[in-house]
Parts: C-alpha cells; sequence; structure tokens
C-alpha cells in the first residue's frame, strides 16, 4: 500500500501543477453539467431572456463606478483626519467610520431613500424660513442615485482604514525630507506620500470594486425602475413575471460571475504595473544589503 502510495506521489509531481488545476475545474464544471441538467433548466426561456437581463450590465457598472468614486474621495479625506491631530477632524472620521460599518448596508440604504425625504419636509413645515421647498426637494432622491450613494459611503468607511494604511505605511522619513525642503503640507501629500502610499492602496480598493459590483444587486429592493434597473433587478422582475424565478437567477449569477473575471484579470494587470518598480526597489535594497552583510563578515 505503501509503494502504491509513493509511485501515485511520484506521477503527481510529473504532472505540471497548472494542468492540475484546469483538471479540477473541468470536473467542477462538469458536475455543474450534470446538476444543470438533473435541475432540468429552461434553457430556452434562459436564451430568450438574456439579452434584457445582459442590458442591466451598464447600470451596475454605473452604480459601481459612482460608488466606488464616492467611496475614494471619503477614503482618502477619512484617513487624512485619522492620521491628523486636529479634533474635530478625527472625532468626526471616527464618528462616520463607526455608524457606516457598525450598520447595515442595506439599512443605510433605505434611510437615504426614504428617510431623507421625510427630514426634509419636517424640516420645511417647522422652519419654512430657513429651508424652502427647494431644499425639500434635493433631498428625495432617485433610488439608484440613493443606492449609489450608500455605496459609496458604506465602503468609504471600510476603505478608509485601507488608505490610512496605506499612508502610514510610507517611510516617515520621506515625509522629513519633504519638510526639509520646505513643502507645504498638501505638497507633501501630493508630491511624495499619496504616489507612494497608492502602491500599497491600489490593490485592496480593487477588491473593494469587485465587490461593490456585486452588492449593486441590494439597489433593487429600493424599487428601481426598469428604465434604470440593474442586472438583479431586471432578473427579478422577467423572472416572477414569466415564474422562472431560478433561471433567471442562474443567468444573474453567470453575468456577476462573468464581471469578476474581467475585472480581476485587469485589476490583476494593474498591481503589476503599479508594483514593478516598487518590486525592482525592494530587489535592489535586498541585493545592497546583502552584500553589506558579506563585506562587513569579510572585513572581520
Amino acid at each position: 500500500m505503501g509503494d502504491r502510495f509513493e509511485r501515485l506521489a511520484v506521477t503527481s509531481a510529473r504532472i505540471p501543477f497548472r494542468l492540475k488545476v484546469a483538471l479540477v475545474w473541468v470536473v467542477i464544471f462538469a458536475l455543474l453539467g450534470f446538476f444543470f441538467w438533473i435541475a432540468k433548466f429552461d434553457t430556452d426561456w434562459m436564451r430568450d431572456n438574456f439579452t434584457f437581463i445582459a442590458k442591466g450590465l451598464q447600470y451596475t457598472l454605473y452604480i459601481a463606478l459612482g460608488g466606488i468614486a464616492i467611496a475614494v474621495v471619503l477614503a482618502l479625506l477619512g484617513a487624512l483626519a485619522r492620521i491628523s491631530s486636529n479634533p474635530i477632524a478625527y472625532g468626526i472620521s471616527g464618528f462616520y467610520i463607526s455608524f457606516f460599518r457598525g450598520t447595515p448596508l442595506i439599512v443605510q440604504m433605505f434611510l437615504i431613500y426614504l428617510a431623507l425625504p421625510q427630514i426634509g419636509i419636517n424640516l420645511h413645515v417647522q422652519y419654512p424660513e430657513l429651508f424652502s421647498r427647494s431644499f425639500e426637494d434635493a433631498l428625495v432622491l432617485d433610488a439608484a442615485v440613493a443606492g449609489t450613494l450608500a455605496l459609496g459611503l458604506n465602503y468609504g468607511a471600510y476603505m478608509t482604514e485601507i488608505f490610512r494604511a496605506g499612508i502610514q505605511s510610507v517611510a516617515a522619513g520621506q515625509g522629513e525630507a519633504a519638510d526639509a525642503l520646505g513643502m507645504t503640507y498638501r505638497q507633501k501629500m501630493r508630491r511624495v506620500v499619496l504616489p507612494q502610499a497608492f502602491r500599497v492602496i491600489i490593490p485592496p480598493t480593487g477588491n473593494e470594486f469587485i465587490a461593490m459590483m456585486k452588492d449593486t444587486a441590494l439597489v433593487s429592493f429600493l424599487g428601481v425602475s426598469i428604465a434604470h434597473a440593474e442586472i438583479f433587478r431586471r432578473a427579478g422582475l422577467v423572472g416572477k413575471a414569466d415564474f422562472k424565478n431560478l433561471e433567471a437567477l442562474v443567468v444573474a449569477a453567470a453575468l456577476y460571475w462573468g464581471l469578476t473575471i474581467i475585472f480581476t484579470f485587469f485589476q490583476r494587470r494593474l498591481e503589476a504595473r503599479v508594483s514593478r518598480g516598487y518590486v525592482r526597489d525592494q530587489d535592489r535594497r535586498a541585493v545592497a544589503a546583502e552584500e553589506q552583510a558579506h563585506g562587513g563578515g569579510g572585513g572581520g
């Protein structure tokens, strides 16, 4: 028995790792195909309605891009506030992070979509001389806009710590050198600290964007109109109409999965490009340290 396992181990070692992984994926897809066949999905319906559901891709991307833009701005401001000595900025950022990390995203969406208009109405009624009707109308947001804002606020709170860690990863000597050159705080951050910090910030930010694309499905619970409906909303509407909920969800899952694969590929390319010079610098420093250690040993 032991000899058999040894022979299997030797045979397995001769097979390239990538080929083993490919075989695992083939087996997984074969099992999925088998279960797909067992479930007796209405493939004709899925094929006929695929285009309708896929039209939600553009709105999924619009919401995700808008949300990540808001999140990046808030995360940068929050990170700068967290490392500052200003008690007001530190306190506001602390409250923002605590609230949006401590409450569910879906609750935040409904608060922005339903509570803000109510606040506007109450303020206008109680203090009409301070809050006009236009102020009340400004707080009535479209469902897609409210969802995008909620996504940006929520992810910005989580990304604040990512940005803070990235900024603090820059060597203190870099900031001291900028101070010695007479740079202002803004110049130091823009020209010295942030360009280096982004090498650390970009990888997790890409992961957050991919996660946000999937969380855009929560916007459908706000009742987005069909004209601006994203993938999940469209799948839910057409699935309920034809009593094909499972088929519609499978199509939606495939579209989300495809989006994730595409953006993961580009994220890895971006990470490799951004870290290229950084990796070379690390290699040079490692070589220099090794040569210095050998030189020191020889001199002893």
